[in-house]
């Protein structure tokens, strides 16, 4: 059972200082940029998190406001330090880094940061005396610069202003401190030798994505490179030997992304041994995606003696025999040799079974979604026809990656696709309050940023995993907004509109009245109206129409502004529409006779119900037997509220009160006092309301028979009891009535014998 730690104080006030920067740590000047208040001095512990903090929360929380000035507040190290940034995407722009240029900056990792031109390039000079780290993964721009090619025209107007040419002259001259530096999938183009030869002691190398025939000049750093990624390079046998002269590599990593290109390149037996004879201190080793020209196993039979080992004198991988002791990491994603028993490593990523996928997951998900997204479909595959033995690790790592690219489809779509049978009720008991808090803002991040209907259909499938409206109340307001949105195209697919809807009726039942306001302002009424406008037009009742009418039934409940949205956007047509066009449809009938008691609750919109139309529309549906007694009982709680405004308030002429009333006796006497009811009233306030009086005594009477089957400690909080036994004094109160009045007493009286030993 998983216990809820709470979150670090650390991190509350970042957040709380992040969300509230004008009433904590800044003003405003001029009423638009953001400044430090001049007594505060912030150590880099604080100002490390703030800045980190806040690209996360900007990426993650879209109710999150970014500030344009808000590296500003990091200029001077007189009041501010900083020391550890990682930036990510396209939140980060040049003067953001320009902003900071004074800092003394040891580690930088800028990741896919696409905003980022030739003019950060500039700006990193200034960190090059202090910055050990340095990652422009991703930087797709970072190398290019503008050139002003345009002439003034006469009306002064610059005509073919600039265009984009490549920065060729950029080097780390002067970075005498770098040591780990990852330049993947930069540029086409950029001279990555010349750029890299003023390094002298550089440790750790990632040219992922970079095509180089020649890479001859990383012996420069045979003696201090311990970790080299040359991740979908096409490799030669020239590479291999110039990578096997780098004997201090710890970490090496040639793995390919099998789907991406042709590569000529394979790796054979030979070139897997002069890895283990060469590289002594090699602890993890990638190779994933790699087709082996070779037979570098052992064959099935003797592979399949004995229990696993990681001992490399028995591995399966007979190169791997040679290594002196099992590698931490070996990578062998989407290879076969993942698949054999004997592998000489304490982790392996691949295919084969649960902790090799969720180790591919945990090493590629930052800067390969396309290989992660792969692992995640076969995660997928696994919670969905298995049981997953780390449930909760496998939680975390899928939250992660779709937290980490939550603009790429790919990977929102197997993602929350895996989400949903990872949350489902078989783990749900193991599973945070946090956790499951996760789970609900990367959910709804994807419904976000994805009006496509595969993503659209997972993320409202997971949220059905999900305690409603009880666990999504932190989100309200917001999962409300998409759920809406998802609806208002009218011909959205069945399937999505079916679960939107079901979503939008469950987090409107059993929420207060405040919250049920709030969203009918967001359009909640008139987009359910529309929904049933559209079934209508197909002649489709189906369960979209039923849920859209269960839906506004729970949101009018006791919310008179909701009612009247209901009335003024024509609901009243459309409930005529439905009785005719589907006359057997009982459990549709049920939904809307319910939302217009909620309706008739409301003493000023009464008068809108009081046409000849509808009035005998609710007095024929007194005889109706659907659903046992729900319509009819329904239809006679609407005509109740219409009674109890009394005689003069009935002006029209057909039917009579009279005749109404006469009907509404006849149809209460017909029902079975021991029906069993389908109804959750949160309040039985409206039901009393019509105990203490004689102006309707047939509405008196309703009241007292939907009291008799109701919950009885709610009638009893709620004063209900004094109320009854006034209606046993009055003389103007009929003696069925009475009677009736008499058996909710009793029946109370096993809920509480104290009370009513009191009330008598």
């Amino acid at each position: 059972m998983a216990t809820d730690s709470p979150e670090s104080l650390m991190t509350i006030c970042t957040d709380f200082c992040l969300r509230n920067l004008k009433g904590t740590l800044c003003y405003l000047l001029d009423n638009e940029i953001l400044r430090l208040h001049p007594d505060i001095f912030l150590p880099s512990e604080i100002c490390d998190r703030l800045v980190n903090e806040y690209i996360e929360l900007v990426n993650a929380d879209s109710g999150f406001e970014p500030h344009e000035s808000f590296f500003t507040l990091f200029s001077e190290p007189q009041s501010t330090r900083l020391t550890r940034l990682h930036l990510r995407e396209d939140i980060v722009q040049d003067q953001d880094l320009e902003a900071i240029s004074k800092q003394d900056l040891v580690e930088l990792y800028l990741t896919n940061c696409e905003r980022l031109t030739a003019k950060s390039l500039q700006t990193l000079a200034n960190f090059k005396s202090t910055l050990v780290s340095l990652s422009l993964f991703g930087c797709s721009n970072i190398f290019f610069e503008e050139e002003h090619l345009g002439r003034y025209d006469d009306t002064d107007c610059l005509v073919n202003p600039t265009r984009q040419i490549l920065s060729r002259d950029f080097t780390f001259q002067g970075f005498q401190h770098l040591r780990f530096l990852n330049l993947g999938c930069i540029t086409k183009g950029v001279d990555v030798e010349m750029m890299l030869r003023p390094l002298t002691c550089l440790k750790a190398l990632n040219l992922s994505g970079i095509q180089m025939n020649d890479i001859s000049f990383l012996t420069q750093w045979k003696d201090t490179l311990v970790s080299l990624v040359l991740y979908n390079m096409d490799l030669s046998e020239d590479h291999i030997q110039i990578i096997v002269q780098l004997q201090k590599l710890r970490h090496l990593d040639i793995s390919r992304d099998r789907l991406s290109s042709y590569y000529k390149f394979k790796l054979t037996r030979k070139v897997l041994s002069l890895f283990v004879q060469n590289l002594e201190d090699l602890v993890s080793l990638d190779i994933s995606g790699h087709m082996m020209l070779e037979n570098c196993a052992m064959s099935k039979m003797d592979d399949e003696l004995g229990p696993p080992s990681t001992d490399p004198s028995k591995s399966s991988i007979i190169p791997f025999r040679l290594l002196k002791r099992p590698l931490q990491f070996l990578g062998l994603f989407e290879t076969s040799l993942c698949r054999l028993m004997h592998i000489p490593a304490y982790k392996v990523s691949g295919d084969k079974n649960e902790e090799q996928v969720l180790n591919a997951i945990e090493a590629y998900t930052e800067h390969r979604p396309e290989i992660t997204s792969r692992a995640i479909n076969l995660l997928f595959d696994i919670a969905r026809i298995e049981r997953c033995n780390q449930h909760l690790r496998a939680l975390q790592l899928v939250i992660a990656a779709l937290k980490c690219h939550k603009y790429d489809k790919t990977i929102q779509v197997t993602g929350s696709a895996a989400l949903f049978y990872l949350t489902n009720a078989e783990y749900r008991g193991e599973q945070s309050v946090r956790l499951r808090r996760q789970v609900i803002q990367v959910v709804l991040n994807g419904m976000e940023s994805y009006q496509e209907v595969t993503v659209q259909r997972n993320c409202c499938l997971t949220l059905c995993n999900f305690g409603i409206p009880e666990e999504l109340e932190f989100q309200y307001q917001r999962v409300n907004e998409l759920l809406l949105n998802i609806l208002i195209p009218t011909r959205q697919d069945e399937s999505i509109q079916r679960i939107a809807v079901h979503l939008c009726n469950a987090l409107v039942c059993q929420v207060d009245n405040d919250h049920k306001e709030a969203v009918g302002k967001m359009g909640f009424v008139m987009t359910m109206l529309k929904l049933i406008q559209k079934k209508l037009q197909d002649k489709t009742c189906d369960q979209v129409m039923e849920f859209s009418w269960s839906a506004l039934w729970n949101i009018t409940d006791e919310t008179p502004d909701n009612c009247e949205m209901f009335l003024n956007y024509g609901g009243m047509k459309l409930f005529l529409d439905c009785l005719r066009e589907f006359p057997e449809k009982q459990e549709l009938h049920r939904n809307m006779l319910g939302l217009l008691g909620n309706v008739a609750e409301v003493r000023e919109l009464r008068p809108q119900l009081m046409t000849s139309q509808f009035i005998t529309v609710f007095s024929n549906l007194l005889e109706s037997k659907a659903d046992g007694i729900e319509v009819s009982y329904n239809a006679c709680g609407v005509l109740s509220h219409i009674m109890f405004d009394g005689p003069e308030d009935w002006f029209i002429v057909e039917p009579t009160r009279h005749e109404v009333e006469e009907r509404m006796w006849s149809a209460i006497q017909s029902w079975d006092i021991s029906s069993r009811r389908n109804i959750n009233y949160r309040s039985f306030e409206p039901i009393l309301r019509l105990l203490p009086q004689s102006v309707s005594p047939v509405s008196q009477h309703w009241a007292t028979w939907a009291l008799y089957n109701l919950y009885c400690p709610l009638l009893i909080k709620e004063g209900g009891l004094p109320l009854l036994l006034d209606v046993l004094k009055m003389t103007t109160t009929r003696q069925e009535t009475k009677d009736m009045a008499r058996k909710v007493i009793e029946h109370c009286s096993s809920y509480n014998e104290e009370s009513m030993d009191t009330l008598l």
